[in-house]
This record gives C-alpha cells, structure tokens and sequence, in this order.
C-alpha cells in the first residue's frame, strides 16, 4: 500500500505538542518524506525545550507506525541552541568493553564548561568508536572502511560498521544487503548481519537513487539516531564510515561521541592530500586523534606483466603523514580483484582472505588495534 505525506499528517494531527496543540499545527515539522513504506522526517525545536519534546517525538513515531502499509519510521527531534540560552542538559550512559579500552576513557578534558565536546556520552555495549574519513570523495574511502572492519574482525575483535555517509551510502552496494532493519520491542532498530558483523546504513532504509535533500539538522539527528536507536550489542570497535568533507556529519560524531580516533584515507596525488589535511586538522580542533593515513590506489600492478605503474603518483601520503607527524598505516594498490570484489558485495578480506591485498588490510587492521589497545605504534 502506498504511502503519503497526507496520511502522515492525519496521523501526526492525533499527537499534542508540550503546549497542548496538535503537532501539525505547532511549525516544528520539517519537511516530510514518505515513499515504499518509509516515513522520515525531522521535530525542529529550541534546545532548551528538547527534554519536553522527547515524549513527543516518541509519539508521533508510533502514530506514523500505526499507519497502514508503513514499515519503517524514523522521527528525528532537531534541537538547535539561540544565542545567549544555556545548553539542555544530557544523560550520559557509562559501560563496559571487552577486547579495547572503553571509549568513555578516552573522552576529551578540558576546555570550557558548555563545550559540546564535553557533553559526549558512550554508546551502551560499545568499546571503541572509530572513524574512517576522508577529506574529499572518490578516494575508496568505503571500501577502505568496509575491508578494515572485516580484517579487525580477523584479529579476533567484535566489530560493527555504521555508514553514516547520509548522501551517498555505499555499504548497501559493498555488502549486497537488500534486507530492510526490522524493530525491536525497545524500539530500536537491529542492525543487519552480514560477514559475522552487524551492518547500519541509511542506504537500507532508502532506495538506492533516492535524493536525500536534507540540511544540517537533519543529518545531524539522523546520524546521531543511528548511533543511539540501533541494538547495537556488545562490541570492541565500531567503525563509521564518514561521508567525504569536514561539515555537519563530522562535528555530529566528535561532538556526540567520545572517538578513539580517526583514520584518514587519501590517494597519492596532491588535490587529495590537500584535502586530507584539511580532515585531520578539523578532527585536532575537535580533540579527535588521527590513528593515521591510508594511502589508497597506491600504484598498480599489471596482472599479465607484473610492471607497477604509479597512476595517481606514489608516496605522497607517506610524506603528508611524516610531515604532520602522525602514523602511516599503508599503502593499498589500485587492482580489479578489490574493485570487482566489492562490485559483487563480496569484499575481498572475507572473499579471498589469503590474497595478498586481504593481507595488507589486515596489516593496517593490526596497527590500529595495537594504538586502540595501547601498544604503541611502529614508526
């Protein structure tokens, strides 16, 4: 049965706001998006208001739930300070890890009292948050994040992956997940298994060639959704696949989470390093260490010759990652056995584990986990 926006507001009618007016009528509504069975759309509110509106977003996702034909419903509540008014207060969560250092040690100190950075809280169940970014697209920064995840988990750790790139999610692709999330009677949405690792992409709640024509706001509440409203279980690591850039989604993840690092992903030429850079001084300003760069389609070697030719030049993030005085993890060849692998959703650490790239990712996987384990890293 086909959904629309009609229906959702008929439903959204029946739920009052904290003032008593019906919510369709209070001009907190963003705009809303209903297509196959999904409903998505967002609760503007001031911050300071955003502990009474809570009970109210709650509703309106079981009213638009209890709609005829609706199979997924995500409801974020959006909360933006005004100038001058103090920030709402948050409940913080505090647990326990196996495996890596609880990520709620790690969490930043210092700095100014209303900072958002000190308003970080560690997810349930969860050990270690980590990012793979990038600062520009195009530089296999999924596909990065996807096969490390794997080789992590190679090396004996829990791991999930959230693709939080809300624009343009790949792991749907990387993955060949065609299962939509189901819910759980604590109302949060289980992740998909594949690989032995629960998978979050809002790629799973969307079709693939839909527009996700969405500000900041609703980034930022769809991400932090997808960290929070996900049964997660227990994990050592949690890798997030960033969207490329240093905007909304980025700040979104330092500020609402205390990261163990980021890993940073570039290729060989000079536009990208340039980017790059850009990406771990961002990730600094915000008291995120960078665990090191990747340098990706490194070189390539012919498959019937053996000859090596540098494509995007060589080197580069070797010498970018000496310069800023942080680690480099490795080096990546550009070759077809990854990109087909990861065309057919079938990644190449978990299709050909013993192929000397599965090889190499696990060789960066090992240095990550000796830095999230505290062993220190070899120069």
């Amino acid at each position: 049965m086909a959904i629309d926006k009609t229906q959702v507001l008929a439903a959204l009618r029946a739920v009052s706001s904290p003032r008593g007016v019906a919510l369709t009528e209070a001009k907190v509504l963003s705009e809303i998006t209903a297509s196959d069975g999904k409903v998505f759309f967002s609760i503007n509110v001031d911050a300071s208001e955003a502990r009474a509106w809570e009970d109210v977003r709650a509703k309106a996702e079981a009213a638009v739930r209890r709609i005829p034909g609706v199979t997924t419903a995500m409801v974020a509540l959006t909360a933006e300070r005004r100038p001058g008014t103090a920030p709402a207060p948050q409940q913080h969560s505090h647990q326990h890890s196996h495996g890596v250092k609880p990520v709620a040690q790690h969490r930043p100190h210092g700095g100014p009292a209303d900072s958002p950075m000190n308003q970080q809280a560690a997810i349930p169940g969860i050990g270690s948050i980590i990012a793979v970014a990038s600062g520009k697209g195009g530089v296999g920064k999924s596909t990065t994040a996807l096969n490390l995840a794997l080789a992590l988990r190679d090396l004996g750790l829990r791991v999930g992956l959230l693709d939080a790139d809300i624009y343009g999610p790949s792991v749907p692709r990387l993955t060949g997940v065609r299962e939509k999330p189901t819910v759980n009677d604590a109302k949060k949405m289980i992740p998909i298994t594949r690989f032995g690792m629960p998978l979050m992409s809002i790629g799973f709640l969307v079709e693939e060639d839909t527009a996700m024509v969405w500000r900041g706001p609703m980034v930022m509440s769809a991400i932090r959704q997808m960290l929070w409203d996900v049964a997660w279980g227990e994990l050592d690591v949690l890798v997030v696949d960033m969207p490329p850039g240093t905007g909304d989604a980025q700040l979104t993840l330092a500020q609402q989470v205390p990261l163990r690092g980021v890993v940073i992903v570039s290729t060989p030429q000079d536009l990208a390093l340039i980017d790059a850079r850009r990406g771990i001084a961002m990730f600094d300003k915000v008291n995120v260490p960078t665990l090191g760069i990747i340098e990706n389609m490194s070189y390539f070697q012919c498959p019937e010759c053996g000859t090596r030719s540098d494509i995007f030049g060589h080197g580069g993030a070797r010498h970018e990652a000496e310069r800023l005085k942080v680690p480099f993890l490795g080096e990546i060849p550009l070759h077809m056995a990854i990109r087909t692998s990861s065309d057919a959703g079938t990644p190449v650490v978990d299709s050909e584990p013993e192929s000397v790239h599965a090889r190499i990712y696990r060789a960066i996987a090992t240095d990550i986990k000796q830095q999230l384990t505290g062993a220190a890293h070899a120069v």
